[in-house]
């Protein structure tokens, strides 16, 4: 398996975005596979604040050399923040994924989601069954 990057403190989506959570806050990104597999990021296009997301929906767009993806909230709430500068600088994803590449920020509705996501383990067993 090809070395990536999979924080122990986060959550994992198996559409391959990770979650942070801190108390009704989750903010959301790509991961290191993710990045990786889509190699130079281009473009990205975020939901505007106050849409509401449920879990699963295709909340926007990445784009890169190679591939054009779709987006996956891992959980359900509202936007409260977007990452304005990835669209300045979209290569920010390439750069640092899990800190300065995140790309938004929900209020979500049923904390309850995250602990149904993957946790690290789960999420590298996962990646691995890819064939990566």
């Amino acid at each position: 398996m090809a070395e990536y990057d999979i924080p122990e403190d986060l959550s994992y989506s198996r559409e391959d975005e990770w979650a942070r959570a801190a108390g009704t806050r989750v903010v959301i990104g790509v991961t290191d596979y993710a990045q990786k597999q889509l190699g130079d990021i281009v473009y990205v296009e975020l939901p505007a604040i106050g849409t509401t997301l449920h879990q699963g929906d295709v909340f926007g767009v990445i784009e890169s050399v190679k591939a054009v993806s779709d987006l996956y909230s891992p959980v359900s709430g509202e936007v409260v923040e977007i990452n304005a500068e990835l669209a300045r600088r979209p290569e920010t994803i390439n750069e640092d994924c899990y800190g300065d590449g995140w790309m938004i920020a929900l209020a979500v509705e049923d904390p309850a989601e995250v602990d149904d996501l993957l946790d690290a383990a789960a999420y590298a067993k996962h990646v691995e069954d890819r064939g990566e």
